[in-house]
């Protein structure tokens, strides 16, 4: 007999089914946890082969990431999908559809992310992450020239996200976990948000994924592909490989991450004074995106009812104090009012409650 989870609809479930194999057969329904967005995936067992069953939020129009909240005419994986997959980019395969029902059928790519292999292969991290690098240089060559009405070229890194992700940061990873700011404590902050928004809104801009990072690209075999793309825009460049290289999930050692921004830079045929900006925005963007994913891991755990995120603010925050470090005088201010609410800053910081 079927046994779907009971939140799957079967009389939505059956039909894309029988559109993409022709038939219904016996099946089975494992849900996976452990996702941080919106969106519920299940693994639909069947006949020694499976399909994954992507589970959308109640409005999948709205992106999770963009800060104006605006909705896309076409469902933002679909549309992302297809161009990366028309640019030679591995992605899932859709098998069938049916966004107004919730449901999409994928291909299952199986259950070894970037970040698995890593661990159980930690002498070849290198080499690993050769590879990683090297798929993303190729994804942002292959995605150089996309069309204005393009979705990601629609939607901008702009200062208005920067700011709202800090501000996050300030009321989550701040102010809820370490008490509120003092008046003067609060200046230096908005000093520095100030100081640091406006240097990434000059950064050179480009295609990027939003979350390029060890949980979002998965093996299948020897071959990289990527997942989670839905909510690309336009951005820094640097972006994607901050995300890869400032993990919040694995410690990446600073010599690894110098390497590996500078085969990057080779791939991408960077070179001079370009390719000294793009490390100059890399640490900016380490601060920004770091910060933003410690407030956001707190948030999850308050708002969404869910820690499990809560383990992966320590590492975090070494890596801002890495590029605070790296930065040197630029963002001082921030780094002295780091040090002072938060104990431990940067190197021993303690998982939060």
């Amino acid at each position: 007999m079927n046994t779907p989870a009971s939140d799957v609809p079967r009389d939505v479930l059956e039909p894309l089914l029988q559109r993409a194999l022709g038939r219904v057969p016996e099946y089975t329904i494992e849900p996976l946890f452990g996702q941080a967005s919106a969106r519920r995936y299940s693994r639909l067992i069947m006949d020694g082969s499976s399909l994954l069953v992507m589970q959308l939020p109640p409005d999948p129009m709205k992106s999770e990431e963009a800060s104006d909240g605006s909705a896309a005419s076409e469902l933002p994986f679909l549309a992302v999908g297809a161009l990366l997959r028309a640019r030679g980019v591995r992605v899932p395969e859709v098998l069938a559809h049916d966004v107004p029902g919730g449901l999409l059928l994928l291909e299952d790519l199986g259950d070894e992310r970037f970040e698995d292999r890593l661990l159980a292969r930690p002498s070849d991290r290198d080499a690993l992450y050769g590879d990683a690098v090297d798929t993303l240089a190729d994804m942002h060559a292959a995605c150089a020239d996309l069309p204005e009405d393009a979705l990601p070229s629609t939607r901008h890194f702009d200062e208005a996200l920067f700011r709202k992700e800090l501000e996050e940061f300030r009321e989550f990873g701040l102010e809820a976990l370490h008490g509120p700011l003092t008046e003067g404590e609060r200046e230096r902050f908005e000093g520095s948000v100030d100081s640091l928004v406006h240097s990434l809104v000059a950064a050179k801009t480009g295609f990027v994924h939003r979350d390029f990072q060890s949980r979002n690209l998965m093996w299948h075999g020897d071959e990289l592909a990527v997942i989670d793309f839905q909510d690309a825009m336009t951005g820094p460049v640097p972006y994607d490989l901050v995300a890869l290289l400032c993990d919040s999930y694995v410690d990446v050692p600073r010599p690894l991450q110098d390497a590996m921004i500078e085969r990057y830079l080779q791939r991408a045929g960077i070179e001079g004074t370009a390719a000294d900006n793009f490390r100059h925005t890399f640490w900016r963007l380490a601060v920004q995106r770091k910060l933003k994913d410690t407030g956001r891991f707190v948030s999850i755990a308050r708002v969404r009812n869910n820690p499990s995120f809560l383990p992966h603010v320590p590492q975090s925050l070494v890596y801002v104090g890495r590029a605070l470090q790296v930065l040197g005088s630029e963002l001082a201010d921030l780094d002295g009012l780091l040090h002072a609410k938060i104990p431990g800053f940067p190197e021993d910081v303690q998982i939060p409650e």
